[in-house]
């Protein structure tokens, strides 16, 4: 007697998909442990990678690699969302086996497809035997197809897992990590949380990124510093940089130092993590402007210590630009009165028009402050009464203190202009 699976004659009508019962898969149950042994010879007997004896881990992983795949396969036509995890396990370790045994996955596809060709051949005999139809045939060649697909996809997965955790080919790959997570603008989180998993990098919140001085030694055939196993790191070319989880604390700092000796060290701020392109970018910025001794003569720069400093000095041309206009009426002045009004207004701004403190920071008598100040009045005008204005202006000033003084004969810019500190008191 056949037993003919029921069908919702609403879809079998429809063509979108018949309803497989489980009377169905009582027809296919029975034929399952023929099935898996007829498919693990004929995969034997027409690939030559696979022809070898059954009783070893390798034979015994292909076996079971095919009986979770068809015990999959029939509980999935009554249930689609019951658990693969194991089925899927197994495929998963029959790719990273392959990398292992040093083949390309050409012998594990083809197997694969001798599988679904075995398997269709198969249900094609089941059904004729007991007259499904041909809007039931074409479900199970879709589900079949499709299925087999999913297990190949699988099988990549893990051998491409166990290539990434090869020596040589982790390093690459946690390169491109390191690539992609600074990538500018940035790229797709699921990108990077698909590699950071293929190399085994836990995604942290936040990160701390380090800009270092030009390497000596690390080119391919030298030693290659030792860092711990969570730091990503480009050391190669002209701008060496890595990148640590969290914090930077003050161990991990005293483990880097050694495996980066004589190198000058920019710490970026801590930021989140689609944020890391900009904290290199401003540990770069740091370093720069420790060459120049804007941050200090230490072989470690924090930039977190220095923001307003990185801020002032991010766009030398531009503040030239700002400087230009806002001292367009000094223009008239020589050098020597020019030099007098600058550091003037510096303190005014500094001590917020309190004229005694003006004239203890300058060390000047009191009535000189307020002959300079009526002389700034009268060339400013009511600029010096704008906040906005007062603003641009004491951003000019500090960077024009703190940019690094070039060898003589000077340039006719504003930083060369603004004097050392004074010992002695001068009346006007």
């Amino acid at each position: 007697m056949r037993v003919e699976p029921r069908v919702d004659s609403r879809q079998e009508n429809s063509g979108s998909g018949a309803v497989l019962t489980r009377g169905l898969v009582e027809m296919f149950k029975p034929e399952l442990p023929s099935l898996a042994s007829e498919i693990v010879e004929e995969i034997r007997s027409t690939i030559p990678e696979y022809a070898r004896p059954l009783n070893g881990p390798y034979g015994r992983s292909i076996q079971a690699g095919v009986q979770y795949a068809i015990g999959l396969f029939v509980d999935q036509i009554i249930d689609p969302e019951c658990s693969a995890h194991e089925c899927h396990d197994v495929h998963r370790k029959l790719g990273q086996n392959e990398m292992r045994e040093g083949r390309s996955l050409d012998a594990l596809q083809a197997a694969h497809r001798v599988g679904a060709r075995v398997a269709w051949r198969r249900i094609m005999s089941v059904g004729k035997r007991n007259g499904l139809s041909s809007l039931v045939m074409s479900q199970l060649a879709d589900r079949l197809f499709a299925f087999m697909d999913e297990l190949a996809s699988v099988a990549l997965d893990g051998y491409l897992e166990a290539k990434a955790c090869t020596a040589g080919a982790l390093e690459t790959w946690r390169r491109r990590l390191l690539r992609l997570v600074l990538e500018q603008p940035p790229a797709p989180a699921r990108a990077i949380a698909e590699l950071a998993q293929l190399t085994g990098w836990v995604l942290p919140a936040e990160v701390t990124v380090i800009a270092a001085q030009p390497l000596p030694g690390t080119g391919h055939n030298q030693r290659r510093p030792i860092l711990d196993g969570d730091i990503l790191a480009e050391l190669d070319g002209m701008e060496p940089h890595l990148l640590v989880p969290g914090e930077l604390t003050g161990s991990r700092l005293a483990r880097i130092r050694p495996a980066l000796a004589g190198a000058r060290l920019a710490v970026g701020p801590c930021v989140p993590l689609d944020s890391a392109a900009d904290s290199l970018r401003w540990a770069r910025r740091g370093l720069v402007l420790a060459e120049e001794g804007l941050l200090g003569a230490g072989r470690v720069v924090f930039c977190a210590d220095h923001l307003a400093t990185l801020l002032v000095h991010s766009d030398p041309p531009l503040v030239a630009q700002l400087e230009r206009r806002l001292f367009a009426p000094l223009e008239g002045l020589t050098a020597r009165q020019r030099e007098r009004m600058l550091e003037t207004l510096r303190a005014w701004l500094d001590a917020q028009g309190s004229v005694p403190d003006i004239a203890t920071r300058l060390t000047v008598h009191p009535q000189t402050v307020r002959y300079r100040m009526r002389q700034l009045e009268t060339a400013f005008g009511g600029l010096l009464e704008d906040p906005d204005a007062r603003f641009q202006l004491e951003i000019v000033l500090r960077a024009a203190a703190t940019a690094p003084r070039p060898a003589p004969p000077p340039a006719e810019g504003l930083g060369e202009l603004l004097p050392a500190p004074r010992t002695s008191v001068r009346q006007p």
